[in-house]
């Protein structure tokens, strides 16, 4: 039986589902619960009812013990509930029991998270990331489902005498996994190809990263002018959207990549490898967080964030940690937030606060990789202004003159060698007494 995405068309009358969640005590399972809440409002599901049990272990045939499986049956008939959301990645087995003892369609958080990023990709590369997540998460499932997968490609034709309708399934979706990641590895070489292109200009690159849903998207738009889609919807962003802004004769290149959240499905963090790849070859990582929130969900968000960053190879990447939405706090929560984060920088990216603070940081930052050079080209060497055009460097000034044209302009340190012979004299003895 395989989980119907529940349909997220504007006016559509919402589903109607049960949250279910087994937490051992201790845990706050509020939190977790509004997180899955919240992940089903995204999803286009109303929640109507709760059922919590406290216990070590989720039961490993039916996640929550038998006295609470009757409780779950009645709270599930009582809410005429349409579907059973579980705050948990289910067993095969598990799924199977709970299907089978309500008679309801179950939907487990991993589930929940692969329909919700399946409606929000909109990329090719995009698309295929899901596609793949979901097969991976499908395949050891697959005894229990009698949909018929698509044949999509590979294996039409191919079955052999006698082979189970199960056996050929699961062949299918092998080839067609082996098929998604070739495709996958031919866009991550394209995104490869950009990147270089990016790298070659020299221009620091930063990338957004956070918790979904803390405002990556209207902080992209707020420093750069971009039109990047903002909702207030978890995993609003899948494809990376990068963009340029100046400050103080500087240029940066900034990219909002995936939201982040607990429990990412594994399958999500090897499908969107190539997109996650975008925060590893950044200069600076802008690390978002919804200061909104109260502080011992704020910091289980961070740490939730520095986790999958660490997974990934980029924790020793130059991090700033960012607190947005600080327009929804009082002035007492502001001090009580400066006090618990004194390093983080404050800002509103809905209002415009704080941000010209976060980009003055940023360029302090990158201040010691730029320097001012007066240059004097030969006409006869036009293609050295061509490379400094590429370079994207800042232009401050340019001037024809009868030796040639003169220009003043913020060049990366490491790439001044490449214009040593065109620097005027005064410039060539700072650059060798550096030297």
């Amino acid at each position: 039986m395989t989980a119907r995405q529940p349909d997220p068309t504007p006016g559509a009358e919402p589903e109607r589902g049960l949250v279910v969640g087994v937490f051992p005590k201790g845990r706050d399972d509020e939190a977790e619960l509004a997180e899955l809440r919240e992940l089903a409002r995204t999803a286009g599901v109303t929640t109507v009812a709760e059922v919590v049990q406290h216990r070590a272990h989720p039961d490993p045939r039916t996640f929550v013990g038998k006295g609470k499986l009757t409780e779950l049956k009645q709270a599930y008939s009582d809410s005429s509930a349409e579907v059973l959301l579980v705050d948990d990645e289910l067993s095969p087995t598990q799924q199977r029991s709970l299907e089978d003892a309500l008679k309801a369609r179950v939907v487990d958080r991993t589930q929940l998270i692969l329909d919700i990023f399946a409606q929000h990709a909109r990329s090719a590369e995009g698309k295929l990331q899901v596609e793949l997540a979901q097969l991976e998460y499908n395949l050891p499932r697959m005894r229990g489902m009698w949909q018929h997968l698509e044949r999509l490609g590979g294996g039409v034709g191919t079955r052999g005498p006698g082979e189970s309708q199960l056996e050929s399934d699961r062949r299918l979706a092998r080839t067609r996994v082996s098929l998604v990641k070739r495709r996958l590895r031919a866009l991550s070489g394209q995104r490869a190809t950009r990147r270089k292109e990016r790298r070659r200009t020299s221009i620091p690159t930063i990338a957004l990263a956070g918790y979904t849903n803390v405002g990556k998207s209207t902080l992209l738009n707020a420093l750069t002018g971009a039109g990047a889609s903002v909702d207030d919807r978890l995993f609003e962003t899948l494809d990376p959207t990068t963009r340029a802004f100046e400050h103080d004769g500087k240029q940066f290149l900034v990219t909002d990549t995936v939201g982040f959240i607990r429990r990412l499905p594994t399958q999500l963090v090897e499908g969107f490898a190539a997109t996650l790849e975008e925060t590893l070859v950044a200069d600076l990582v802008l690390h978002v967080a919804d200061a909104s929130l109260p502080e011992h969900r704020l910091r289980e968000t961070i740490d939730a964030v520095h986790s999958v960053l660490v997974d990934i190879g980029a924790d020793d990447i130059p991090l700033e940690l960012v607190l947005n939405k600080i327009d929804l706090l009082d002035p007492l929560a502001r001090r009580r937030i400066a006090h618990g984060f004194p390093r983080a920088l404050q800002i509103s990216a809905n209002t415009g606060e704080g941000l010209d603070a976060l980009k003055a940081r940023i360029s302090e930052l990158f201040s010691d990789r730029f320097e001012d050079v007066r240059l004097l080209v030969p006409y006869s060497d036009g293609r050295a202004l061509a490379e400094l055009y590429d370079l994207g460097a800042p232009i401050a000034e340019r001037r024809d003159t009868p030796e040639g044209v003169r220009v003043r302009a913020r060049l990366p340190r490491q790439e001044i060698p490449r214009f040593a012979s065109f620097l005027v004299a005064e410039e060539r003895e700072k650059e060798a007494s550096a030297s």
